[in-house]
């Protein structure tokens, strides 16, 4: 044992001095005194392991009150964490949410654009295949008034052969009806005067 007198020691002095009562007597004395001494760091110079000094209480507090402010410290931090994935969780999901808008709007904007393309597509489809029945019909217009013109020409050759001819023939029969026609070649030429010879 290192000397000092635990609670247990002094109940065990109190009670082999005989029935004086707990606070009765010599040993109720001593035990207010034992209490009280050892209270203040009496027996043994504090070096008791039982016992609480100002000081162990004041450390303690201050380390049970830095405790509670370091607590205190990592709650806030804790929150401000917290605050700060929130923050970052609503703006993601605002420009995820962004970013879905802006890709419908490009999707709607494309598709609205292939829309236009494929209709302008088929209006000049419909145009160019009106255009080429309108050629094909100029072209048949344009032959056919050309073999026209041809025809025109061949027929107007022919009356004027016609003419030709019967203008041959009316001059034959005049002729014929006429009988043998000797010009008059003048007087003094070589024809005149072979005939009068």
């Amino acid at each position: 044992m290192d000397g000092s007198l635990t609670g247990s020691d002094a109940l065990s002095i109190m009670g082999s001095r005989g029935n004086d009562g707990f606070f009765g007597g010599d040993a109720g004395m001593f035990l207010i005194f034992a209490l009280l001494f050892l209270n203040n760091n009496g027996w043994n110079n504090g070096m008791n392991p039982g016992f609480v000094t100002q000081a162990d209480l004041a450390a303690s507090q201050n380390a049970q009150t830095n405790t509670l402010m370091l607590n205190n410290l990592q709650d806030q931090i804790a929150a401000n964490q917290l605050t700060t994935v929130q923050a970052v969780a609503n703006q993601t999901a605002e420009l995820m949410q962004q970013n879905n808008t802006n890709l419908i709007n490009a999707i709607q904007g494309f598709n609205s654009l292939s829309g236009q393309v494929t209709n302008q597509t088929n209006v000049l489809a419909q145009k160019l295949d009106a255009l080429g029945a309108q050629l094909n019909q100029c072209c048949c217009d344009i032959k056919t008034q050309m073999l026209q013109n041809q025809l025109d020409a061949a027929n107007a050759k022919i009356v004027e052969q016609q003419n030709e001819i019967s203008n041959a023939q009316q001059t034959q029969n005049i002729l014929n009806q006429l009988g043998r026609y000797v010009p008059w070649a003048g007087t003094n030429t070589a024809t005149a005067t072979a005939a009068a010879g």
